[in-house]
């Protein structure tokens, strides 16, 4: 289709440098947190825990305006135009207030987090997909160039952050005025046919979506499975800097890590949907919670930087595999009209809504039991999710029925 290069690259784009926003002032969160901000476990787990909470609140306003929208850009725009804030918020207003009072902190950054990053990463994501859809190119091959992003930032993050942590705030302000003219750029062409089809989006729609047992199925593995990557992520730079003789050391060598896990990451973005393809999209959910199973317990068992370096990377395995997989399975199985409530909802939403749960809870676990015991705790969980959802999601061609019943709507 014409113009389909040229967006593929200006999307690829896009995410790219959305991503080399977030990872310069995010990958290194919960040190900046411990060593900046002087905050303990239990306070980290409760600003993790306020973050999932605001998002979770925006998830489903973003969703049903995105489906509204359809392919227009304005909730790009706008989230493109909160990132430039991003180095002035965290060193002039979220750090101060973090040290004045907590929960005032927690609640001012939740909701600034929530709309610029923690949210807008789905509206993001389920954008490009519908777009990738009309001009025919894959998904996945384009939120590779995020993972690059991500690894690019993340690789001199450590670095800057022992310089000053400010840096990469800084940083992250100016990809954000890169990101706002990429936006800018971006031109989209809707049909009177996809113009009906946003129109046609209604509350009762979504209300629908929950009368379904296949969609609960599908958000319980995604509380169960899914989201505990996230809370494992939250705090590990902590674990991880803590098995080398200098914090700042571990802040370093970390950040290389995390660089080599994304750019392995962005490669299985590549082969992600050759994966998902061959083994299906029901089997490779089961796949990646198993992956992700391995991983966190295993963190729990071995010792040392190398083992638990080892166990980090398998990230870059699961993760592509999840995603493409999870937006495979929604387009598959429910009315794609509503694609970015699918998404939002059905996966970030049920996401936050776990996150926010368990983050407290595994703050004071790490606090009481150690990183170690709590890592074996959560990857059993995770084990014991994935086993019961081999019976609980379904197969495409067992849920064509909703598809159908839902579009009659239309």
């Amino acid at each position: 289709m014409k113009g389909s290069k040229s967006l593929y690259w200006k999307l690829s784009a896009y995410f790219f440098f959305f991503f080399f926003t977030w990872s310069s002032s995010y990958s290194l969160f919960a040190i900046w947190l411990g060593q900046e901000i002087n905050l303990n476990g239990s306070a980290t787990g409760i600003i993790f825990s306020v973050n999932a909470i605001f998002s979770l609140c925006m998830q489903p306003l973003y969703g049903f305006i995105s489906d509204k929208l359809g392919l227009k850009k304005n909730i790009l725009f706008m989230i493109s135009f909160l990132l430039i804030f991003t180095g002035p918020f965290y060193i002039f207003i979220y750090g101060p207030l973090l040290q004045y009072n907590v929960f005032l902190g927690a609640v001012v950054g939740g909701f600034y987090l929530g709309a610029a990053f923690l949210a807008g990463i789905g509206a993001i994501e389920t954008y490009v997909e519908k777009v990738s859809r009309k001009y025919n190119f894959e998904y996945g091959k384009s939120r590779m160039w995020g993972s690059l992003g991500w690894a690019s930032a993340t690789f001199f993050a450590g670095q800057l952050f022992n310089i000053n942590p400010n840096i990469n705030f800084w940083v992250a302000s100016v990809s954000a005025v890169i990101l706002m003219a990429i936006i800018m750029s971006v031109k989209i062409e809707m049909t009177d046919y996809e113009r009906n089809r946003a129109d046609s989006v209604r509350l009762k729609d979504v209300g629908q979506l929950f009368l379904l047992k296949d969609f609960w199925f599908f958000m319980m593995y995604i509380i169960g499975v899914t989201c505990v990557y996230s809370v494992y992520d939250q705090q590990f730079p902590i674990y991880y800097a803590s098995l080398f003789p200098t914090a700042s050391m571990g802040n370093q060598v970390f950040g290389y890590l995390n660089s080599v896990q994304v750019f392995l990451e962005a490669g299985m973005m590549f082969l992600a949907p050759f994966i998902v393809n061959k083994f299906g999209m029901k089997n490779s959910l089961i796949l990646a919670g198993f992956l992700m199973s391995f991983r966190i317990v295993g963190s729990g068992i071995v010792g040392g930087p190398v083992g638990i370096s080892s166990m980090k990377l398998i990230h870059a395995l699961e993760l592509p595999i999840m995603l493409i997989a999870i937006f495979k399975y929604l387009a598959a199985n429910f009315d794609t009209r509503l694609s970015s409530v699918l998404y939002l909802v059905g996966f970030q939403f049920a996401s936050q809504v776990g996150t926010s749960i368990l983050s407290p809870l595994a703050g004071g676990l790490y606090d009481s039991v150690g990183f170690r015991q709590t890592y074996l705790i959560m990857g059993s969980l995770v084990f014991c999710f994935t086993i019961i959802s081999i019976f609980t999601l379904v197969d495409s061609k067992k849920s064509s029925g909703h598809v159908q019943n839902l579009q009659k709507i239309v």
